[in-house]
């Protein structure tokens, strides 16, 4: 999933970008009035980028783009009014994994995740951070599983909610770890980080800024990463992949996405636009601050993580039985 080597000239150019001619046509006629933004529930993550995105193309193309916040964290409501949209550019879509992976946890889902959308950019990722409580005689990654493997069914790792990326996470580290560690759920971040921290449960996959104070403070050991590579947002330390589980990548990917049909000019003159906004230093740093990395592509390298993805974690999940219905 690294985009490293990849700038933004190269991004642009492997889009395919339309011509200046036809580029014109399209900044005189859109938009004509406001877009929206469908994203999930007001003050996550998605809502942040979608905020900051909007800012930046209602000031650069003097048009109101606005966020319109529908539903909850699983996407089901978001991705429904997306794919029933007219495919004109006007109403967009930016979230990530729950669009794609909730025909695998549920079995009434009105989106077909290939069929229904048009993938605009991936934009950003925001690795989470393996942590253990200060008492688990762990230091490393290996050191983990070995504990794991001598203890079956006695470590648990906490869950805020079923499918999500911290539960996925843990699923996929499970899986390719082949060891048994028991999910404990709950219904929120700070109650799992409060019996984290107090001992009950013993391990999580979190995010950055969740887990990030309590790593300074000494009340939680940070083990790993989760991304492909090192991360900048937890410097110094290693990956899974690179301390004991070769392979492992878990990362919570963000991305635009239009109604199917929208015409090609249009999603590569948004993409266009949006990596104008994303990879502006400013824009940049304030995402980086908030935990979140930004990747910036092309659609169609962005269909592609999508339809792997779909494989990948598809398979975490039916093999784990994981369902949210």
């Amino acid at each position: 999933m690294s985009m490293r080597g990849y700038t933004v000239a190269a991004i642009v150019a492997m889009a395919g970008l339309v011509c200046p001619g036809d580029r014109d046509v399209w900044a005189q006629n859109y938009p004509t009035r406001p877009v929206r933004i469908v994203t999930a529930e007001a003050g996550g993550g998605h809502d942040f980028i979608s905020r900051l995105t909007a800012r930046g193309m209602t000031d650069h193309l003097g048009q109101q783009f606005v966020v319109d916040n529908r539903g909850a964290a699983s996407g089901a409501i978001a991705a429904e009014t997306v794919a029933k949209a007219t495919p004109d550019g006007y109403t967009l879509l930016l979230h990530g994994a729950p669009v794609w992976l909730l025909p695998y946890l549920r079995s009434n889902v009105a989106h077909d995740p290939i069929r229904d959308f048009a993938p605009i950019t991936w934009a950003t990722n925001s690795p989470n951070v393996l942590v253990v409580n200060p008492s688990v005689p762990v230091k490393s990654v290996s050191e983990l599983i070995a504990l794991a493997k001598a203890r079956p069914g006695t470590l648990n790792y906490v869950a805020s909610t079923i499918g999500g990326a911290s539960h996925l996470a843990a699923e996929l580290f499970k899986a390719m770890a082949t060891v048994d560690i028991v999910r404990v759920t709950y219904k929120g971040t700070g109650p799992a980080l409060s019996d984290l921290i107090g001992g009950h449960v013993q391990l999580m996959f979190g995010t950055g800024g969740a887990v990030t104070p309590h790593v300074k403070s000494g009340k939680l050991r940070a083990i790993a990463v989760t991304s492909a590579e090192p991360s900048a947002l937890m410097p110094g330390l290693p990956t899974v992949a690179s301390a004991g589980l070769p392979g492992y990548v878990s990362v919570t990917i963000s991305g635009f996405m239009a109604p199917s049909r929208t015409p090609a000019s249009l999603v590569r003159m948004l993409n266009q636009e949006i990596l104008r906004v994303i990879t502006n230093p400013v824009a940049k740093e304030q995402l980086f601050n908030s935990g979140i990395e930004v990747v910036a592509s092309t659609p169609e390298r962005f269909a592609e993580t999508i339809k792997s993805e779909m494989a990948r974690m598809g398979k975490v999940i039916k093999d784990a039985g994981i369902k949210s219905d």
